[in-house]
């Protein structure tokens, strides 16, 4: 079953993440899973099965200038490991693309890390082709909880 996530997932999606290579997010989550569910071009999904949450979608709808169409943006998908291989990937990518599909956007669009060899496989097996050279300038800006938090 896929729905919306909650604050109260937030361990879960901790666990999540960090099988994703985001350690230390305990801090800032459930701050940060609010703001997504109250941004107007945000999906913050969840995957559960038995009452167990076992994979997470966070989307971004970010309108063109020069194309008519929006793109869709997959900013963080992740499957627990444990459960991988097991269609929630795919029945996810399909939610994606039915959310892309109802806010207008002609594309979607994943970043994955090249060290996510197994993650390439999936996209390209969902019909996703590369499109090399993404640059990244980290600001390393401190953010307001980590001031709170100091």
């Amino acid at each position: 079953m896929i729905r919306e996530a909650a604050v109260q997932d937030a361990e879960v999606l901790e666990n999540l993440l960090a099988q994703l290579g985001y350690p230390d997010t305990a801090v800032f989550l459930k701050e940060r899973i609010q703001t997504l569910l109250n941004h107007p071009d945000a999906s913050l999904a969840v995957y559960e099965t038995d009452g167990r949450v076992v994979a997470l979608l966070c989307l971004h709808v970010i309108p063109q200038i020069a194309l008519l169409g929006s793109f869709l943006r997959i900013s963080y998908f992740v499957v627990d490991e444990t459960m991988r291989s097991t269609h929630i990937g795919s029945a996810l990518e399909a939610y994606a693309l039915e959310i892309a599909r109802e806010k207008g956007c002609d594309r979607i669009e994943v970043h994955c890390h090249e060290r996510r060899t197994d993650a390439h496989r999936f996209y390209a097996r969902c019909g996703y082709v590369e499109s090399p050279k993404y640059f990244v300038k980290n600001l390393h800006v401190r953010s307001e909880n980590a001031e709170r938090i100091s």
